[in-house]
């Protein structure tokens, strides 16, 4: 008995296996494995994937053949792609400036002392964002019709005469940039309004003991403190003016004579309706490079990124 019983003592130990002894440090990395595996299938591969197309010419599925900076050399000879730079910058400075500042002026009026229910308004002004892009274009599609739409009928009640807001060359641009506000004003007026509540209201306070009107502290604190949210907001104009898409495409296809085609749409063409991915990617780049360009040159302009102080408004 005494000798089973020290045999039972000395039997040694198993070793735990290499999982127990790790599972506290890989299991963080297993939870979140699964977005970074769909982030490198559905985003990284596709970015990498259509910058080795824009080298290769090629239609569908057919065989590509290699040709350099042969689609990119393509771009300066083709006046589509011209028209589309173009029309898309409109909107841009559409967005620029008549949305931002008018969402400044409305901000403003929301967030000063003699505006109540400022939750309500803030509610009311999201709305448009949560709306689905299909269903804000009918909307439009019956507002700027020519012979029916609310726009021209309210127009008429002036003595103006019916406007072809989707049909007229020059007024079809100007169209989607009335779109736009509409869409985009309330958003941006609660990015102005919480720039607006983050100033310290002792700045305010200090202006006005020195003597300071109302312009005087607009223009001297306001705008200056404002500086990160107006980089941001400026940014992320341009940004979203650039991939203008489904508007012109369910609206007006691109026309008339691409008087509304845009880079995001003439990428939709060549891409998923002439096949012409090589030149598609080119197209999509050529895109990628000038709003990198356009953030470069705010962020010079803007004075960097950083929060603004005190003395940004001295």
């Amino acid at each position: 008995m005494a000798q089973i019983h020290t045999g039972m003592i000395a039997r040694p130990r198993q070793s735990s296996s290499w999982w127990r002894r790790n599972q506290r440090k890989l299991a963080p990395y297993i939870f979140i494995s699964p977005f970074f595996i769909l982030f490198l299938i559905f985003g990284i591969y596709p970015i990498l994937y259509s910058f080795w197309l824009s080298f290769f010419k090629g239609f569908g599925f057919d065989k590509k053949t290699f040709f350099g900076l042969g689609n990119y050399i393509h771009l300066f000879q083709d006046p589509r792609y011209y028209t589309a730079v173009l029309n898309t910058t409109k909107y841009a400075l559409g967005s620029l400036f008549i949305l931002t500042p008018l969402a400044l002026i409305m901000a403003l009026a929301i967030n000063s002392l003699f505006v109540r229910w400022k939750g309500l308004y803030r509610i009311g002004l999201f709305f448009p964002v949560i709306t689905s892009t299909v269903v804000i274009t009918v909307i439009f599609a019956r507002v700027l019709d020519t012979q029916y739409g609310l726009l021209n009928v309210a127009l008429g009640w002036f003595g103006i005469p019916p406007v072809g807001w989707l049909t007229d060359q020059p007024v079809v641009m100007p169209a989607f940039v009335l779109i736009g506000i509409w869409t985009y004003l309330g958003i941006n007026t609660l990015f102005w309004i919480a720039g607006l509540n983050a100033i310290n209201k002792e700045y305010y306070e200090a202006a006005m003991i020195d003597g300071a009107n109302r312009w005087q502290a607009f223009w001297r604190i306001t705008l200056p403190l404002l500086k990160p949210v107006t980089l941001f907001i400026v940014i992320q104009a341009i940004i979203g003016s650039y991939n203008l898409f489904a508007e012109p495409l369910l609206l007006t296809s691109g026309g008339p004579s691409d008087a509304s085609l845009t880079i995001t749409l003439y990428v939709y063409t060549q891409g998923f309706q002439n096949f012409n991915v090589g030149y598609a990617s080119a197209i999509a780049y050529s895109m990628t490079l000038l709003l990198l360009i356009l953030s470069v040159l705010n962020i010079k302009i803007f004075g960097g990124y950083g929060t603004a102080t005190a003395s940004d408004a001295a």
